[in-house]
């Protein structure tokens, strides 16, 4: 089925909506962008005549199903998207359909699309009229690229699901997400160059700067999910790998990047040999800065569900100390495991494997690679809300997009998004 005229145009406003993360605006935490997202969404929610909620206004949601029903499913989806860096084709807040039938614009795979087909899929249910055991509600998250303190709101203070899932990573049905540890690597003391780079900590940072001895110097990158650093190309080791000695030696930060992580692996630089199910460590350089209140490095980590956060703490203690400069933690999620051989996983497994042929680039040797459910680098809600794990909406053999200039959809998955959900989330009607 076809998007209409009334999806169409949602998900264009939606997607016009520049909802990223600030800093607090009277009663609004994260600022007034993302709550305007929330705000437009519900409200188009409540009009055609969903139930409707907001928490703290971090969070909100939109539900249907018996009113009466004490079992509740969830789909926690979030709003706001990272920055759109540099690098687009077309205008990043345009839904813009390309010639080759890419939906393309800032957060169209991260997290608004998913957030759109899940909606569709709950009005879709609701103009036909079909019976549902229990209540199904969308839960919207306005924070999930910086501190997940929405979703984690709305499980202090709103319903827990007795199952739900978050269409916020790919299939076929994610069992582990690796740790994300956040280190800062600085020093207080005044810098006597100036440098920047980096704007979200997820990010790998597309370019990068800075003013040594009254010279500049620029880099330029190729960004990408820090979870996947590999498909990009980080700008601050093209920067560091660009100076002389003599300009290294009068930043301890630069000289630290340059030395101990530019050229080594992140299982080098992060000390952490440790490969489990859940995959190898990765490391993100991400955000850069130098001038008169001192200088930093902050990278992102991910790591292995059976790693050591503090031994990798103590490592870049260890290495840090050697430059005169300090160590932080800013940031840590633990990791995510749950048994694969539930009901509820089984199911959403089998719903996976009958529409993957529909998934732009399947070939039929993929019914034999991607049945399985897998473990992944990005943080995902799942470790936040109860109960909840990650289900989509990538194919496991595309390229990911998430945070990437140009970010896009291919319009006929996103139209097969909407049916997987929509089947989903009546298949877990019936086991919750």
């Amino acid at each position: 089925m076809s998007l209409d005229t009334f999806e169409k145009k949602f998900l264009t406003d939606l997607i016009a909506i520049r909802s990223v993360g600030g800093e607090p605006e009277g009663d609004l935490p994260y600022g007034k962008a993302p709550f305007s997202a929330l705000e437009f969404f519900l409200k188009t929610a409540e009009d055609i005549g969903m139930r409707t909620g907001i928490i703290d206004n971090r969070v909100g949601y939109a539900e249907i199903g018996p009113e009466d029903s004490g079992k509740l499913v969830g789909i926690v989806c979030h709003l706001d998207v990272v920055p759109e860096g540099s690098g687009w084709n077309t205008a990043p807040f345009t839904l813009t359909l390309t010639d080759d039938g890419y939906l393309c614009g800032r957060g169209i795979t991260d997290d608004k699309g998913p957030a759109a087909a899940s909606f569709f899929a709950m009005r879709r249910l609701l103009v036909s009229g079909e019976p549902l055991r229990s209540r199904i509600r969308l839960i919207l998250g306005t924070d999930e690229e910086r501190t997940c303190s929405c979703v984690e709101c709305y499980a202090e203070k709103g319903e827990i699901p007795a199952f739900a899932i978050t269409p916020d990573a790919e299939f076929p049905v994610i069992y582990a997400e690796k740790g994300i540890l956040n280190v800062k690597v600085f020093s207080e003391s005044p810098s006597g160059i100036t440098a920047f780079a980096g704007n979200a900590t997820n990010m790998v940072p597309a370019s990068a700067e800075a003013v040594i001895g009254g010279i500049r110097h620029d880099a330029s990158g190729v960004p990408s999910h820090a979870s996947r650093p590999e498909l990009g190309v980080n700008a601050i080791f093209k920067l560091v790998k660009s100076l002389g000695k003599e300009e290294l030696e009068q930043s301890p930060v630069l000289s630290y990047i340059r030395n101990e992580l530019a050229d080594r692996a992140a299982c080098e630089y992060t000390g952490c040999a440790v490969t489990d199910d859940s995959g190898k460590i990765t490391g993100n350089p991400s955000v850069l800065r130098a001038g008169a209140d001192g200088e930093s490095i902050t990278i992102d980590i991910r790591y292995p569900v059976t790693a050591s956060k503090d031994a990798i703490l103590a490592h870049f203690e260890e290495e840090a100390s050697r430059y005169g400069l300090k160590v932080s933690e800013t940031n840590h999620m633990a990791p995510l495991y749950k048994e694969k051989d539930t009901p509820e996983i089984r199911m959403l497994t089998s719903v996976w494997d009958r529409y993957m042929d529909r998934y732009d680039g399947f070939m039929d040797e993929y019914k034999g690679l991607y049945r399985e459910p897998l473990a992944i680098g990005g943080g995902t809600y799942a470790r936040h809300m109860p109960n909840t794990i990650a289900f989509g909406m990538q194919a496991p053999w595309q390229q990911d997009q998430c945070h990437q200039a140009n970010e896009r959809r291919k319009l006929t998955d996103f139209e097969t998004d909407i049916d997987v959900l929509r089947e989903a989330i009546t298949g877990l009607t019936e086991l919750v």
